[in-house]
């Protein structure tokens, strides 16, 4: 079992058909991420992931803040060159490696940012450095330009955006060439899909990194009411699993799985064909070996178009199934 492959984007970045999205590998601010988090567990995922083909690791500077970017240095030392390693900045961390819990892409932040995540991940270039929010002060123009920088001085390869719609998009694109642009999507959460960004990104050569594509592991299965979550789990306050919108996700959730057990995958793995055969990278992330290994197997599922058509219409476009962050959150995306 190995990975293909795939062209992110077409400005020369090669990765595997899916990535490895390590924020659950750490806490954050002392919360933890889909629950407790072991090192040992982590850093042997990582590598059991590069032993596939599963080299695109995907973090940022605010998981922890800085502990998950360490973490990623304890298991790629040695070994650098073999991974391809996406970070991002914009989430404001202080001196102290504090969250501000504001977001901040002024041209002076992000050259502090990139020597930081540069020395926590132990290495002298980033190969993916996406802006992780969009800064509602500062002109789009002004964070691509000092983007383009680090990569004129080898500090980054490539660059990428999170969370944006078309119009940010093209004003990005238009400084410098944007590579990858990351979302959340998944079956449960196809809006960026419903705003028009996918035309956007065929049109300029972007490639889409879908973030969660498991619905932050609702797709997994393992969750059967809202009481599943730890009480310091994040997922608590987002609204998808809340109430009754969590109940009836759970009927969409069921029929998938039917159409999964028929085929002889894992709701998961199915899930992550669906995105992978539309062209994306998808990065789920996972702390624990056994899943890593069910993940990249995923890479390699062909869909027929009648079973895409089938899988698509129990979650048709347009379909209510709560948003994706609480109402401050919901703030930070760009659409």
């Amino acid at each position: 079992m190995s990975i293909k492959k795939v062209n992110l984007g077409n400005q020369g970045l090669v990765v595997p058909a899916i990535g490895l999205g390590c924020m659950g590998m750490t806490s954050l601010a002392g919360a933890d991420i889909y629950g407790k988090a072991d090192e040992a567990e982590a850093i042997a995922t990582i590598h059991r992931s590069l032993e596939l083909g599963g080299n695109f690791l995907d973090t940022a500077d605010l998981y922890g803040p800085m502990l998950n970017e360490r973490l990623i240095a304890k298991a790629i030392s040695g070994n650098r060159d073999n991974y391809t390693i996406a970070t991002k900045f914009a989430w404001e961390i202080d001196d102290n490696e504090q969250l501000t819990w504001k977001i901040n892409a002024s041209k002076d932040y992000i050259k502090k940012a990139v020597e930081r995540s540069l020395k926590n991940l132990g290495t002298d270039y980033i190969d993916l450095y996406y802006m992780h929010r969009l800064d509602p002060n500062v002109p789009i123009e002004e964070t691509v330009g000092a983007m383009a920088d680090l990569v004129k001085e080898g500090k980054v390869k490539y660059i990428g955006l999170s969370e944006v719609g078309s119009s940010t998009i093209e004003k990005a694109h238009a400084v410098h060439p944007v590579t990858a642009v990351q979302s959340e999507y998944s079956l449960f959460e196809r809006t960026v899909e419903e705003a028009g960004v996918f035309d956007t990104l065929t049109k300029l050569g972007i490639g889409f990194v879908p973030y969660s594509p498991l619905g932050r592991g609702f797709i997994s299965g393992d969750i059967k009411s809202p009481d599943d979550f730890a009480e310091n789990d994040f997922r608590r306050s987002i609204p998808k699993f809340q109430g009754e919108q969590f109940y009836k996700n759970i009927e969409l959730l069921e029929a998938i799985t039917t159409l999964a057990t028929e085929k002889g995958v894992t709701p998961s793995q199915l899930s992550i064909a669906w995105a992978v055969n539309k062209g994306f990278v998808p990065i789920p992330g996972t702390k624990r070996v056994k899943y890593v290994e069910q993940n990249i197997e995923a890479a390699s599922i062909v869909l027929s178009a009648e079973e895409n058509k089938r899988l698509e219409s129990i979650v048709p476009l347009g379909t209510v199934t709560g948003d994706r962050y609480d109402a401050w959150g919901m703030t930070l995306v760009n659409q």
